[in-house]
């Protein structure tokens, strides 16, 4: 029963009974009943020496679960104190903090898993003064790197010392490039280095990633293929389901008894909308052909001028039709070697997207440009167009990918592919409200 009384109820009916006990023995030593006083003090000592080991078990108990707390030591057994009301407050603070710590636990082993199954290198560093800790080091990394898991930037700086002085040389600050890394005493191998930096709760993260070329590249080409599926499954369904239905209607139709005028309306409509779908149909495989059988590149000699001329002569009509000032700002004599039919196909294609580019500006301008830096010769094509917008920038070489009504989707990537058979590449940017692309030949 006492075992539901609070504490402070339980240490004030003790100082009463003590106090009683106290007034009573003086009771009876007045009244010279000498041996009782005696007695009545004895049980008064009793009760005195039991409250005292009362308070030191309750301190004691108190302590040594609050030391488990601040040590995050949750493997104490409270079951025979479960039903003490006196240490209801102190259990529901245990075993609250108990739960958050494995709930925080689970979480670890989650992440920990999570990032060691990754097949990217991780190392995350933790600042600890002027020096760096390991934090983490995947087990991808320690694998694939045969460095053991230490505990020191120090440690790894001496299994590693061509990665860590990359970082140290760019002070710990955000990073992204490649490194090349001799692993096993092998050959050098080319890796993406990306390392960022946060804090977090007053303290210091220096996070790297370390991916593999090859593994970068097949990751790119299975999103290209996943893509390239999704277009094509897109447009055969696109043309395939109204074919079906359409045909559907006819069969029904051609199972009748006798055909009424409007019948052979319907079926001659339905016969148009097979053909025009069957046309669009031929046009998106002939434009996949076109891609997937591009053929090699027949180079030779040929003017940089003269071949921006041809272009520039072929496009003339379409930019006096659209009111485009075209300006062609190459000076430089250079000659390079290319199969001059696909390169013009990839200026005509460029220059075409320009046209739609600034179809809604005011003053529409073309710039053509070109700089020759080593080996390599660069052209570029800019427009003062409206842009490309952020969210398709890196969509816009995926085959049949388009903004436009009309368009085929395939004449930025028929044009990559021109490019990087040749050995070169296209890239684009957006600078001062203009939008440029820029071809990269190399000379052989």
């Amino acid at each position: 029963m006492f075992k539901s009384f609070q504490t402070y109820k339980l240490l004030f009916l003790r100082l009463i009974l003590i106090v009683a006990g106290i007034e009573i023995s003086i009771y009876f030593f007045k009244e010279g009943l000498l041996f009782t006083a005696v007695f009545g003090l004895f049980i008064v000592f009793l009760l005195g020496r039991e409250m005292y080991f009362y308070v030191r078990n309750f301190v004691l108990f108190y302590d040594k679960t609050i030391s488990s707390i601040l040590q995050n030591d949750f493997t104490s057994d409270f079951t025979k104190h479960k039903f003490n009301k006196s240490y209801t407050d102190l259990f529901l603070l245990y075993d609250t903090l108990k739960n958050k710590q494995n709930e925080q636990v689970s979480k670890d082993i989650i992440y920990r898993s999570i990032l060691n199954n990754i097949e990217t290198g991780i190392i995350i560093l933790q600042k600890q003064d002027n020096d760096w800790d390991i934090f983490l080091l995947n087990d991808y990394f320690s694998s694939h790197f045969n460095v053991p898991k230490v505990s020191k930037w120090k440690y790894l700086k001496n299994q590693m010392p061509s990665l860590c002085e990359i970082i140290e040389e760019e002070g710990f600050q955000e990073i992204k490039t490649s490194v090349e890394i001799r692993i096993n005493e092998q050959n050098m191998q080319t890796f993406v280095l990306q390392a960022s930096r946060t804090e977090i709760f007053e303290k210091d993260y220096f996070i790297v990633l370390l991916d593999s070329i090859q593994n970068v590249v097949e990751k790119k080409e299975k999103d290209a293929w996943v893509n390239l599926m999704k277009v094509i499954s897109h447009e055969l369904l696109n043309s395939i389901t109204p074919i079906r239905s359409i045909c559907q209607n006819l069969q029904d139709l051609v199972e009748q008894d006798s055909l009424s005028a409007e019948d052979l309306e319907d079926i001659k409509n339905s016969v148009e909308t097979m053909l025009r779908r069957s046309d669009h149909l031929q046009k998106f495989v002939e434009g996949y052909r076109k891609l997937a059988m591009l053929p090699s590149p027949k180079k030779e000699k040929i003017e940089l001028q003269y071949l921006i001329d041809n272009c520039l002569q072929i496009m003339n009509p379409l930019f006096k039709e659209n009111k485009i000032e075209v300006l062609n700002a190459i000076s430089l004599k250079r000659w390079i070697n290319v199969d001059s039919q696909q390169i013009e196909q990839v200026l005509i294609n460029l220059l075409t997207n320009c046209i739609y580019a600034v179809k809604d500006i005011e003053e529409k301008q073309i710039l053509i440009s070109a700089e020759a830096k080593e080996n390599r010769t660069f052209i570029k094509i800019t427009d003062n167009g409206n842009g490309i917008e952020k969210e398709i920038e890196n969509k816009i070489f995926l085959p049949f990918f388009t903004t436009r009504n009309e368009g085929a989707g395939i004449g930025l990537t028929l044009s990559k592919n021109i490019i990087e058979a040749h050995g070169g590449y296209i890239t684009h940017k957006s600078e001062g409200g203009k939008t440029i692309f820029e071809i990269s030949l190399v000379e052989d």
